[in-house]
């Protein structure tokens, strides 16, 4: 019997919003039909027009608040409703808090069927703005002048950004400085739909002391004017102490190619977590909130439980930082990283830290790891900290074979988190605390480290 779908396209309804939905839009019912509302907020009565309509739900447009949410607040960005980098810059921050950790409860509820767990209070950041280290911004065109800034909320529209609330103030001058330098030198700007022009991004990385890295991505080889290019970022930029120019010339979304220029000054800039240095290049990975990674790296430590006689084992470690952090505290580390390049960077820092008790392994870790475990690497702790999509069931069967203790899992997505705990729990490891960690203030994205203890029997 097919379902009756009580809502149509244009016309409007009045709804009740009861949650928060993963890209931070407003999620209500209407006659028992699910709604999504961008920019509506859990407890609001409002008005909407229903934009799209699916076999289960619909998509609606905000159009009058009945009754407001006493967390909703004014965003103090000026183009925060355009703007596609922020989702809650109109709920209150201790709200936003609140509202991450529900995000990790019903994911490990719902998805994981898991009940029961104990998820910790959110820690916030403080304070909850300018914390990004690192920018990239794609460059468009507008009335023949250049323009740089976040995509608009689901488009490929740049919403011209001067004063990013959320980007460091030298992120900021990066932005503002190349977008007059482009102007000023009429460098042709890339076409996305015609794959023609020159220039297609602005990143931008400020490290310690507030020394400043530019990189201009281009999708061509040669930059034009580019002596002048660097003389006028030095002019415009007293803190830049590095200069490099990306190639990307291939027709796609990725932002950065594989090929790196130097153009001027130094190929890293230093940034610390803690009391360990890091080089930063261009394509590096590293944590874009400094701050609030040695939070999340802190909780890390403080659920592995490390008294200076264990074995631990970073199944996917970048370039190093988290195994960087465990090795202070562990008799030995071991680092496993299917990507070369991070690897080797890895092993700098090790080296940079004056740390020898890590070692780095280049490889596919349901490769390595039971070959160190033949090799008598018995790890009393392993940490996780996947990408988005999470593991694969045979990463997971690869850390229960090796029995240890404990294993810390840190995740970007409430979803895969859940995923993964339930497998996890089949192979007789359970979580006992659940701790988000607010990286990413005023948007969606929240971080979770979870401590998993091995069933006794």
């Amino acid at each position: 019997m097919k379902k009756h779908i009580p809502v149509m396209v244009g016309n409007s309804y009045e709804i009740d919003i009861r949650t928060l939905g993963t890209s931070g839009e407003g999620v209500g019912r209407y006659e028992d039909f699910t709604v999504f509302v961008p920019n509506a907020l859990p407890s609001e009565r409002i008005r909407a027009t229903i934009t799209e309509v699916k076999k289960t739900y619909a998509k609606a447009q905000l159009k009058e608040i009945l009754a407001k949410s006493k967390n909703r607040i004014n965003p103090i960005c000026s183009i925060y409703e355009k703007c596609g980098g922020c989702q809650l810059q109109h709920l209150d921050y201790e709200a936003q808090l609140m509202a991450k950790r529900q995000q990790v409860v019903d994911a490990v509820t719902r998805i994981g069927k898991l009940k029961d767990l104990s998820v910790l209070p959110t820690i916030g950041a403080d304070p909850p703005w300018n914390y990004r280290n690192k920018v990239q911004f794609p460059v468009g065109i507008e009335k023949g002048k250049p323009i740089i800034g976040c995509f608009a909320q689901g488009s490929h529209a740049i919403v011209d950004t001067h004063d990013c609330h959320i980007q460091k103030e030298g992120n900021n001058a990066i932005v503002n400085v190349v977008r007059e330098i482009a102007a000023k030198l009429r460098t042709p700007i890339y076409h996305e739909d015609r794959h023609t022009g020159v220039l297609r991004h602005v990143v931008g990385r400020v490290g310690k002391d507030g020394a400043l890295m530019v990189v201009l991505v281009t999708a061509v080889r040669e930059l034009p004017r580019e002596k002048e290019w660097v003389k006028l970022l030095r002019a415009g930029l007293p803190h830049l102490v590095s200069i490099h120019q990306n190639i990307q010339t291939y027709r796609n979304n990725v932002i950065m190619g594989r090929e790196t220029r130097l153009l001027w000054g130094r190929a890293t800039i230093i940034d610390m977590l803690g009391s360990l240095s890091f080089h930063i290049s261009p394509r590096s990975f590293f944590q874009v909130n400094t701050v609030q990674a040695k939070q999340l790296y802190d909780k890390v430590l403080e659920f592995a439980q490390l008294t200076g006689k264990e074995t631990v084992l970073d199944a996917y470690c970048g370039t190093g930082t988290i195994t960087l952090f465990l090795a202070q505290k562990a008799r030995k580390a071991y680092g496993i990283e299917i990507v070369r390049p991070a690897v080797e960077d890895a092993k700098k820092n090790a080296r940079d830290n004056r740390i020898k008790n890590a070692t780095f392994l280049v490889g596919d870790a349901t490769v390595l790891m039971p070959r160190l475990y033949k090799e008598g690497v018995c790890p009393d702790v392993i940490v996780v900290d996947p990408p988005r999509a999470g593991c694969t069931e045979a990463v997971l069967k690869t850390f229960a074979a090796m029995h240890p203790d404990r294993i810390i899992y840190v995740s970007c997505n409430p979803a895969s988190l859940a995923r993964d705990l339930a497998i996890l729990s089949t192979l007789g490891y359970h979580a006992q605390k659940l701790q988000p960690v607010d990286m990413f203030a005023q948007t969606i994205h929240v971080e979770t480290v979870v401590l998993l203890s091995r069933e006794r029997k």
